[in-house]
């Protein structure tokens, strides 16, 4: 059974995170499922621009503890979502946690509902936002980032918008979203490819500096002693041994 629901209407792709008994956490099944998907939208002349979302209450809760994916694969995924030569708009009403949030920043346009909400949690098990910076850094205030990073604190869909990671937040999200798809499917392919590309050459300027580096920081603090008792704590639900 397929992690992702595609539908599509009037040139819009739809693909929806849809692992609900892990949250749709990024699991090395769900990335390369989504990574495929993406690929057969850039190829399909019909499709003007993809929505990223999700089913259940959580767009995405980051990686899958137990079923990882290589973080090349993750590294790969976000570079896919980037260099689409389509719009990529990501609707979320749920909650996002760590690499969830790597996601959101490698779409071109974010909106969020009031029920979202969002966190950097890796530090809370050990690890570090690493890969998913790749496309945050550059997009996100850097204040902000660092409060968020360093204390993994839960924030609103209202701080998401202030601080650049979201585009937009609203009640109904869908609502918020039509104008934005309504304008993308009235914008030449041509136009939007070429746009597009525009706004994120400094973001893959990043990817071709730092991938390699991040992608070995993320390897090795995930094969480390602490980040192996903060999962167990994690996937045990109790506090790790470094909680004071």
């Amino acid at each position: 059974m397929t992690p992702l629901v595609r539908t599509r209407e009037r040139g819009v792709e739809t693909l929806a995170l849809d692992s609900p008994g892990n949250r749709n956490a990024l699991s090395a099944t769900l990335v390369a499922a989504l990574a495929d998907a993406l690929t057969a939208s850039a190829g399909d002349d019909d499709v003007r621009a993809v929505v990223l979302t999700h089913t259940g209450t959580t767009f995405s809760a980051g990686a899958d503890l137990k079923n990882p994916p290589d973080p090349e694969a993750l590294v790969a995924l976000l570079r896919a979502i980037v260099e689409l030569p389509k719009p990529v708009v990501a609707r979320v009403t749920g909650h996002v946690r760590a690499g969830g949030l790597g996601l959101l920043a490698a779409c071109d346009i974010a909106v969020a509902a009031h029920t979202a909400s969002f966190a950097f949690t890796e530090v809370r098990i050990g690890v570090a936002p690493a890969v998913i910076s790749l496309p945050l850094l550059g997009r996100t205030d850097p204040r902000a980032l660092a409060r968020y990073y360093l204390t993994g604190e839960r924030f609103d869909a209202a701080e998401a918008a202030r601080i650049g990671l979201v585009t937009a937040a609203g009640d109904d999200v869908d609502a918020v979203l039509a104008p934005v798809l309504d304008g993308l499917r009235a914008s030449a392919p041509q136009a939007l490819a070429e746009t597009k590309r525009l706004l994120t050459a400094k973001v893959l300027e990043s990817f071709d500096r730092d991938a390699e580096t991040l992608t070995a920081l993320s390897a090795r603090l995930f094969a480390s002693p602490q980040a192996r008792e903060g999962m167990t704590a994690f996937l045990e639900r109790r506090e790790p041994s470094w909680v004071r």
